[in-house]
């Protein structure tokens, strides 16, 4: 009897250590796929950190070889990189809006006309994703307008008043992008506050430090000033230098922003920001690796997400700071 409860067990165990290996040999969804992804910034940057997270881990679980790009946030290196990612022949290419859809569309064109997915992040590409979504062309990132709208709406709670004055520093004239500071400017202005649009030059939006000295000659020459707003990620990081520098308590100047790189997070313990939209950086680097993956394997439509949708304020900063410390928000 005894033997035959060790035969049955042997069988067992040996069943159950076959069925464990052919689970272990069966392939992840996405492997032999290599995908190209453009992340912004620089690698490690506050603004491409959770990004860049969120995209290895969609890879590491989906068994992708992935390639990442980092721009500078040059909407003219982003087009470069998808030509060099399209010589390469991958299976997708996350690209990022910043050049708008006209200076992407040849080759995006292209890249489908030869199997490869493209789809997008970050920027949308409204053109171009109505063109494709059909062959796996998503989006996942910010409904632009609403984030920088969400963001002014949250200034003006923080206690502006029809008649105070404001400036909105941003990229207006940049295609897609210039939809986010036009959103704050209009919350604003639609609660009665007097806006100064200022635009963000490539040199700034390249190296934010160069921000500083503009707008505290901006402050100093309009010391009315009730407001200060922008939705560009690296140029938040710098409001705490320039108010401070300029000898302004927290909250003396209401300051709106986006993302949560290391000194917005200072800047809101401290009442130096206000409130900075949280675009969940890690869902755009993760959600279009899956959209690649499931479109080449399922032809799955391109999906829209929406990754941001609310804004973190000096009350609500510190329950995300395990999270951001991660690299993960």
């Amino acid at each position: 009897m005894k033997k035959l409860v060790g035969i049955v067990l042997c069988v067992m165990l040996l069943s159950g250590a076959m069925v464990s290996s052919l689970m272990a040999q069966e392939p992840l969804l996405g492997e032999g796929m290599t995908i190209y992804i453009q992340m912004g910034g620089f690698e490690g940057g506050p603004a491409t950190l959770p990004r860049t997270t969120g995209a290895r881990e969609a890879a590491r679980h989906l068994g992708v070889r992935l390639i990442e790009q980092y721009s500078q946030w040059q909407p003219e290196v982003m087009v470069r990189h998808l030509q060099e990612a399209i010589a390469a022949m991958p299976d997708g290419i996350v690209i990022m809006g910043h050049p708008g859809s006209d200076a992407f569309a040849p080759f995006v064109e292209e890249a489908f006309d030869l199997g490869i997915i493209v789809t997008s992040g970050n920027t949308p590409l409204d053109a171009l994703q109505d063109m494709y979504q059909d062959r796996g062309f998503g989006y996942a990132g910010v409904e632009l307008y609403i984030g920088g709208y969400i963001t002014g709406q949250a200034m003006v709670r923080a206690g502006l008043e029809p008649g105070d004055k404001a400036l909105v520093y941003g990229l207006f004239a940049q295609a897609g992008r210039g939809e986010s500071p036009r959103g704050m400017a209009e919350a604003l202005e639609q609660a009665g506050v007097i806006v100064d649009r200022v635009e963000i030059s490539p040199e700034v939006d390249a190296d934010s430090s160069l921000c500083i000295p503009i707008l505290t000659a901006y402050l100093e020459a309009n010391p009315d000033t009730k407001a200060i707003g922008t939705q560009h990620g690296a140029v938040t990081a710098q409001f705490m230098n320039v108010l401070k520098g300029l000898g302004k308590a927290p909250g003396e100047i209401i300051a709106g922003g986006i993302d949560l790189a290391p000194a917005v997070i200072e800047a809101l313990q401290e009442g130096y920001v206000t409130a900075t939209l949280d675009q969940q950086l890690y869902l755009q680097g993760f959600l279009p690796i899956l959209q690649i993956v499931l479109s080449k394997n399922y032809q799955i439509s391109g999906l829209s997400v929406n990754t941001g949708a609310g804004v973190v304020t000096p009350e609500t900063i510190d329950a995300l700071i395990p999270l951001i410390e991660a690299g993960i928000r």
